[in-house]
């Protein structure tokens, strides 16, 4: 679960502190020192003190700002917690487009797994990639004449990017073998991040890519057309679903659930926050797929309604997060994930390190997660989907 970091006033004026202090202590002033000790400690002076004997002793060329960067991913991942993270300044404005499920680009979502190439792992609907005809499957060989490999990958990446109205010229092998190049505008791209539709005659099925900005209000719109249509119950999909904002997972459980507590924050300095759902919900029988992709608030969502209406978890165990983090950006636009709080379903169940446990508990094979993975496995085919339709029935 992310949150972001709400006061940046205070955030500029301990930058400000902390380069006071830095100053007094190049100064050398024992008054002056005696203040830095206190504002740092004897870490943030030994640190100091390292960088300074780096930049002006070493006797080697390094890139000042690998080292940096290097030096600030080091302490975060000392740490132990493989939620906290460090952003350089480019990975922290992708973040950040991607968060605000809004960007410009061609509206595409790669995986960098394909030895010499970007596998495409879905398109946006209507976005400028699927004017052109790209398709999820399919893998990009070239980006504006740069083949891709190992060591230009990351390259290649960036330069699909670029300001609105430029172009990139790809070179594509279709799913038949076959390669072919297509030029795509750069566009803004508004991601979509919750679909629906009936399934087995009356089950509304919602795919929730994500929790991040303008989920909640895709969801509600799903549940709407879905009961307008007949729907008997509604399954969520939040496989392979990186999780979001709170904000964004709490409008969805009080969308469904009825009243009473549904997500408990406790935060580093001992403070605890209770989230409510009112008394209108959703009166259907519910079902949540997950799988071991299923991070954070999709995770959580499951287990929230699993707690407050009964409902059917179908899938695998999904990861056990149960942290929080605050993004805190830095001085030079990079910025620092940090696991800032624990958090709790109403009842003040933890999922840290166990996860949620289905019933019924269902493995997909290999080629189905990989179909699942690009849209392309059949309702029919998807044996967790059919499994939590079967419970679904059973219930009735």
């Amino acid at each position: 679960m992310d949150m972001e970091s709400k006061n940046p006033k205070k955030m500029i004026s301990r930058t400000k502190a902390v380069t006071a202090c830095i100053l007094c202590l190049l100064l050398g002033g024992v008054a002056a020192f005696g203040g830095v000790w206190a504002a740092l400690g004897s870490d943030g002076i030994t640190l100091l003190q390292a960088n300074r004997l780096i930049t002006e002793k070493f006797v080697g060329d390094y890139d000042e700002t690998a080292h940096r960067e290097a030096t600030l991913e080091a302490m975060v991942d000392s740490l132990g917690d493989r939620w906290s993270y460090y952003l350089t300044p480019q990975e922290y404005q992708q973040v950040q487009d991607t968060r605000s499920n809004s960007y410009v680009g061609i509206g595409i979502t790669v995986s960098r797994d394909e030895p010499d190439g970007l596998l495409i792992l879905s398109v946006t609907q209507g976005g400028p990639a699927q004017e052109v005809g790209l398709t999820a499957g399919e893998i990009i060989r070239a980006v504006d004449g740069t083949p891709v490999t190992e060591e230009t990958r990351e390259d290649c990446v960036s330069a699909i990017k670029g300001a609105e109205g430029t172009s990139v010229r790809l070179e594509v092998e279709g799913t038949d073998g076959l390669c072919r190049t297509v030029e795509v505008e750069r566009r803004t791209v508004r991601g979509i991040t919750a679909t629906w539709k009936m399934v087995a005659g009356n089950v509304g099925l919602i795919t929730i890519q994500n929790f991040y900005s303008g989920t909640a209000d895709l969801v509600r719109q799903g549940v709407e057309e879905l009961t307008a249509q007949g729907a008997k119950a509604l399954v969520l999909d939040v496989r392979n679903n990186p999780g979001g904002y709170v904000t964004e997972l709490t409008e969805i459980l009080d969308l469904l659930l009825p009243e009473g507590d549904i997500f408990i924050s406790r935060s580093y300095d001992g403070k605890e926050k209770v989230y409510t759902s009112d008394a209108a919900c959703v009166d259907l029988p519910l079902a949540v797929l997950v799988n071991g992709d299923s991070y954070s608030a999709a995770e959580f969502l499951a287990a929230q309604l699993r707690e407050s209406a009964g409902a059917v978890v179908a899938g695998t165990r999904t990861c056990g997060k149960g942290y929080s983090q605050m993004l805190y950006r830095l001085y030079d636009g990079s910025a620092i994930g940090l696991s800032t709080a624990r958090y709790y379903t109403g009842s003040g169940e933890s999922l840290i390190g166990v996860g949620l446990e289905p019933d019924p508990a269902v493995e997909l094979t290999e080629e189905a997660k990989a179909r699942l993975l690009v849209g392309e496995l059949p309702y029919e085919e998807d044996l967790q989907l059919q499994a939590a339709i079967k419970a679904l029935d059973l219930r009735e």
